[in-house]
């Protein structure tokens, strides 16, 4: 676990969704026709065939601007009251625009945003010119979204003046001089005005579609064409290219890490910080230079058909700017996204003379390749499979018990979800699903034998959505296992994607895809996970905010409902147990110095996010500064005594305010932090890990519960 000791950064570094070029205003963007298309296309599709349709009328518009306005400044740093009552009085002309083909409201409102976010930003450079006087008693509210607008040009102003100010603070703070302030602070300002010039139409469609969607239902989403292929990507865990993860740093695009066994890793022509400043195609395309290009361009043209060319031009990672390029040629393949697929560890955990091994699974995602399980490919990828093939390899490690990971595992297939309970509790009813018309079908695995009957538990926390809460809640309702950690997301909807060109017989990719709401889905005990999630067994702490993360955040999410319960058996009484755990649970953590670490950092996280307003008083500041390092060093001091503290525990690495954003790092201390954090101490983990070797010991020592544990699998 890494402590947010750098919470203050976290929650301040507001980041800029635009920039802009010295040499005038943005360009004007105007909707495609095709764009204008596929809007009305989605719209007939919404209000028809969505789980909960709603029409498109003047009541949908008003919260359609409203969101629109949202997702484009959330914390009102650059429209002006004017500039949204200008908006609003669109209101009711939008949703007839839409049947028409209309789409010059979005376009008008983003050329406006565009427009201010030079004017904000060229603002802001030059306040840089000037000094601050940090010895005043001013404060500053970092935190605006529930702020009303600027009521004027001057009171905007004094807002960015503000904003400015404490930018430059945290820099000072940190130790900057006035010159590396002021270097650091307009470069940061240019590059956010320079990003203001890249924006394309595709993105103010896309956001604009969105906020349409988002506005019907929370998970109702509409996906352009390069949104569907990485959507694809991801529930695939494949693509074709060369194997690197690229990372925009000073308008080049460079390499931050290279697959394993990728083209890229395998020719040994590339390292980490390399950039690339063209791209060509085949052996003798022309080469396209593509500094200052977005990252999203240069990505579309290093990906390519499987077994064909891309050469780069590198300018290495130690090259200056007018250092001396390379040339390489690449040979494009299937790249797995392997980070992302199911992972086995084994903790060994002790209780007095017992010793246990518990096998964990990490599943980020119920990830599965449709197209090949389409096509009949007996070895598809997917989620349930990667686990039964972990499970295999678990039983031969002999472990005594099974720990699924699903935190931030936000969901993906329902087939997945269905598979993979079938793993731990054999044939029966997994989940209920509910159509629009009402009418309820039950879904459940016939696997006649489960792969795991021993003794079981799955970790979630807020992040843990759709289909882990499914997987989470059968679990619980047959009471297999044990549920550990925070209450779940609470998405309790069935989505499914609706191809608009296959609709239209489009040959090629143009008008986009929607991922629509067609269900909701009930647990087998007859509730549902909608709003409320699947409640833990044993609680954990956690760093969740549950105001702004979750489904009980959006107002317009499905309420709670309820259906009859499946015909199912409960296979085990977990439950019973829950007592003793409990006890074992408490009396472990209130001596675990690292647990209670935990719990101090969840209670200081929650404490600053209620602060919305910061002093920009450099002697209030440093007071604040002071404390904190007091509290690292109190900490660092406690656990030097500590014979039993993990070298990388969370109070090692927690970090001051470096006042810094992650891209003006270097790309080698980033890194670091990054890898540090990967290796830090992990205090849930462990103790879900305690807590499955509790119900061992218990199952085991209680002939009672051991009889009732399923049979044991035959090999086969």
């Amino acid at each position: 676990m890494r402590v947010k000791n750098s919470l203050l950064c976290v929650i301040l570094a507001i980041s800029t969704a635009a920039h802009a070029l010295e040499a005038g205003p943005p360009p004007v963007l105007a909707p495609l026709q095709q764009q204008a298309q596929a809007a009305h296309l989605s719209a007939q599709f919404l209000t028809r065939f969505h789980y909960k349709p709603v029409p498109l009328d003047d009541a949908l518009s008003a919260k359609i601007i409203n969101r629109y306005i949202k997702l484009l400044d959330p914390e009102k740093f650059f429209f002006l009251q004017a500039d949204i009552d200008q908006f609003t009085a669109q209101n009711s002309k939008l949703d007839d625009a839409i049947y028409k083909e209309d789409l010059h409201i979005p376009f008008a409102i983003f050329n406006l945003y565009e427009q201010r976010i030079v004017e904000r930003l060229t603002y802001a450079r030059e306040l840089l010119k000037q000094g601050f006087d940090f010895s005043q008693k001013e404060d500053y509210s970092f935190m605006r979204d529930k702020e009303p607008w600027p009521q004027s040009e001057a009171e905007s102003r004094d807002l960015w003046r503000k904003r400015v100010k404490n930018d430059w603070l945290r820099l000072k703070l940190a130790g900057k001089k006035d010159a590396a302030i002021r270097d650091t602070l307009n470069k940061r300002y240019e590059n956010s005005l320079t990003r203001a010039y890249k924006y394309k139409s595709d993105d103010v469609f896309q956001i604009f579609m969105n906020a349409y969607a988002t506005s019907i239902e929370p998970h109702t989403d509409y996906l352009g064409t390069t949104a569907a292929a990485d959507f694809d990507i991801s529930m695939k865990l494949s693509l074709v290219g060369i194997g690197a993860v690229l990372q925009e740093r000073d308008e080049y695009t460079t390499i931050r890490e290279l697959v394993a066994g990728g083209p890229a890793q395998l020719s040994g022509k590339l390292a980490v910080g390399d950039r690339i400043v063209g791209v060509a195609q085949g052996d003798k395309g022309v080469m396209t230079d593509v500094v200052g290009t977005r990252i999203d361009d240069v990505v579309k043209l290093i990906r390519g058909a499987k077994d064909t060319v891309v050469r780069l031009d590198i300018l290495p990672a130690d090259a200056g700017p007018d250092g001396k390029h390379k040339l390489i040629n690449l040979v494009r393949n299937k790249i797995s996204l392997e980070q992302q697929a199911a992972k086995k560890t084994i903790i060994t955990t002790k209780n007095g003379d017992a010793t246990r091994k518990v096998g964990v699974i990490t599943l980020p995602a119920f990830y599965e390749d449709f197209d090949a399980r389409r096509k009949g490919d007996k070895n598809f990828r997917s989620a349930s499979r990667d686990v039964a093939a972990l499970l295999a390899e678990l039983k031969k490690d002999k472990v005594d018990s099974v720990l699924i990971d699903l935190r931030n595992n936000g969901g993906g297939s329902l087939t997945e979800a269905v598979d993979l309970t079938g793993l731990f509790v054999g044939k029966g009813p997994i989940v209920q699903q509910r159509n629009a018309r009402g009418d309820v079908n039950v879904e459940g695995d016939d696997r006649p034998v489960p792969a795991w009957t021993g003794p079981l538990a799955v970790l979630i926390n807020r992040g843990s959505a759709s289909a882990s809460e499914i997987f989470a809640a059968a679990i619980q309702d047959y009471g297999r296992g044990l549920i550990i950690g925070e209450g779940s997301f609470g998405k309790g909807t069935v989505q499914t994607m609706v191809n608009l060109d296959e609709l239209t017989h489009n040959d090629k990719p143009k008008f986009g895809e929607l991922k629509m709401t067609i269900a909701q889905f009930f647990r087998i005990n007859g509730g549902t996970t909608q709003l409320r999630g699947v409640t833990p067994d044993i609680s954990l702490p956690g760093f969740s905010d549950t105001e702004s993360f979750g489904e009980s955040s959006y107002d317009n999410a499905l309420p709670w409902s309820q259906v009859k319960a499946a015909d199912y058996t409960p296979v085990g009484t977990v439950k019973d147990l829950l007592p003793q755990i409990q006890v074992r649970h408490d009396a472990r953590v209130e001596k675990d110095k690292d647990f209670q670490r935990f719990v101090e950092d969840v209670t200081e996280l929650n404490a600053l996010r209620k602060k919305r307003v910061i002093s920009l008083n450099e002697t209030d500041r440093r007071a604040e500064m002071n404390l904190q390092e007091a509290r690292i060093k109190a900490r660092a001091k406690a656990g030097a005594g500590d014979k039993n503290k993990d070298a990388d525990s969370a109070a090692d690495l927690s970090l001051p305010d470096d006042g810094l954003q992650a891209n003006e790092r270097s790309l080698s201390a980033d890194i670091a932090a990054e890898k540090a954090q990967k290796n830090a101490k992990d205090v849930l983990l462990n103790e879900a890990a305690q807590i499955l070797g509790d119900e061992s010991d218990l199952l085991k020592a209680n002939a009672k519960f051991a009889v009732q544990q399923l049979p044991v699998a035959t090999p086969k």
